[in-house]
């Protein structure tokens, strides 16, 4: 059991790190942008982790392994931010200015998230999961498509615009959808998947207004709150 389990620790680990330095070389040979790199980072990454737990046993060791995976990685983002570690792909990746110090913002709140996210819920619930891809598909979503279209702003937050906050909301609803339903035909989570549209539709909802209300950098962590407090009453 525990060597299927480092097996999987080995295949995340994998999965986690080629994304990731696919977005750095691409955002260091100049074919993406650091903002974009920097949200298909956002966007794609936790999925991929998130996926990856369905190649551990149910030990309740398996938990804390997988969590190593975003722990390591979020580790090696404090340390680029700080510049103990020199890793210019990595900043341009994962920075909008190309200032080291930006990942210690947003980029090391999302690390954090998903080691205590993992930890936490793990397969006991989807509120994890659901929090996780809110975070990823809609705030992703909202700054990509946001930053194209969004010159009209919302009445109460000048730097977001309904655009990007329409597209929070499709976004993390189609995101989180998608992988709750791998998760039900992998058997984790009962079915069928329309059985989640509601309480998927209300927590996307709330949580897309608290983002748009959010300040900068720390709307990862606000996000992430309230989708957890509002999936502790809607699922099991």
């Amino acid at each position: 059991m525990l060597g299927n389990n480092l097996l999987a620790l080995i295949a995340t680990f994998a999965v986690a790190l080629i994304f990731l330095r696919l977005m750095d070389f691409a955002a260091h040979r100049g074919w993406i942008g650091s903002q974009l790199s920097r949200k298909l980072i956002h966007i794609g990454t936790g999925p991929l982790f998130v996926i990856c737990w369905l190649l551990f046993t149910d030990a309740p060791i398996s938990r804390y392994l997988a969590a190593l995976v975003p722990l390591s990685i979020t580790a090696q983002f404090a340390l680029v931010g700080l510049g103990v570690v020199k890793d210019q792909s990595a900043v341009e990746a994962m920075s909008r200015s190309g200032d080291r110090r930006e990942i210690l913002r947003g980029p090391l709140y999302y690390g954090i998230i998903f080691v205590v996210v993992t930890v936490l819920y793990w397969l006991e619930t989807p509120t994890g999961i659901v929090a996780l891809m809110l975070v990823c598909g809609g705030d992703g979503m909202a700054d990509i498509i946001g930053r194209r279209y969004g010159e009209r702003k919302l009445p109460w937050n000048k730097k977001k615009s309904w655009m990007g906050s329409l597209w929070f909301l499709i976004g993390g609803w189609l995101l989180t959808i998608l992988i709750l339903a791998v998760f039900i035909q992998a058997g984790v989570f009962p079915g069928p998947i329309n059985a989640y549209f509601m309480k998927v539709t209300v927590i996307a909802l709330v949580v897309t207004f608290v983002e748009s209300v959010s300040p900068p950098d720390i709307d990862n962590l606000t996000i992430t709150l309230a989708s957890l407090a509002l999936g502790y009453f809607l699922f099991p």
